[in-house]
């Protein structure tokens, strides 16, 4: 199966980024259109891809569960070398596909990572942490995290060692997919969002 990519955004941007999606929901999600339209309206150049099991999704009844995240590697470079992205790459994705460009970011020069809702953690096994390689990423990296995300809240992210190389941005009251209860917050998802993309658009331009 041939690799697509959906692309938003000015073809003009400084640097491109290129997003994988999460473990359950695909590239064209609610939530990822909504991430994308966001950060091409800030005047970012987005691409989107899918990895094999989800675009198989597409043409089989079969509904293939997701892979270990580590094996996806592969995928992702495929996906780097596919986009031939003029200029500076940012890459990264939500929750899965940002760990899994976590895991490349270093190796394949990367100019920085965007992971929108990190996996720090499987839902309810706190101890369970997927940060060993944190630690050591010497790529820039953007982390937008809900503080109230059940993969990983602020509480507990203050308590892990992770690289200088890592910014935290925290939106508060936002879950998973960075929604705030607006009763609670004062926020709505559309706050949210135009936070993350101004923030993003403002590291990128930092790193590149």
């Amino acid at each position: 199966m041939a690799l697509q990519f959906l692309n938003d955004g000015p073809e003009k941007s400084k640097c491109s980024i290129l997003l994988a999606h999460g473990a359950g929901a695909p590239m064209d999600s609610p939530a990822m259109n909504a991430i994308t339209k966001s950060l091409a309206e800030v005047g970012l150049r987005v691409a989107r891809f899918e990895f094999g099991y989800m675009a198989s999704r597409r043409t089989s009844s079969a509904r293939k569960p997701p892979p270990r995240a580590e094996t996806l590697c592969p995928e992702y470079v495929a996906a780097i070398a596919a986009l031939k992205a003029r200029g500076p790459l940012i890459i990264g994705g939500k929750s899965m596909g940002g760990r899994v460009a976590s895991m490349i970011a270093d190796e394949h020069r990367a100019a920085g990572l965007l992971c929108l809702g990190y996996p720090f953690h499987p839902v309810g096994k706190p101890t369970q942490l997927r940060t060993a390689h944190l630690a050591g990423l010497k790529t820039p990296a953007l982390i937008v995290q809900g503080t109230r995300d059940p993969f990983g809240t602020r509480e507990e992210v203050a308590g892990y060692k992770l690289a200088k190389a890592i910014e935290m941005l925290w939106l508060e009251d936002g879950d998973h997919d960075l929604r705030p209860r607006k009763a609670v917050s004062g926020f709505s998802i559309a706050d949210h969002l135009k936070a993350m993309a101004v923030a993003t658009a403002a590291w990128a331009e930092k790193i590149t």
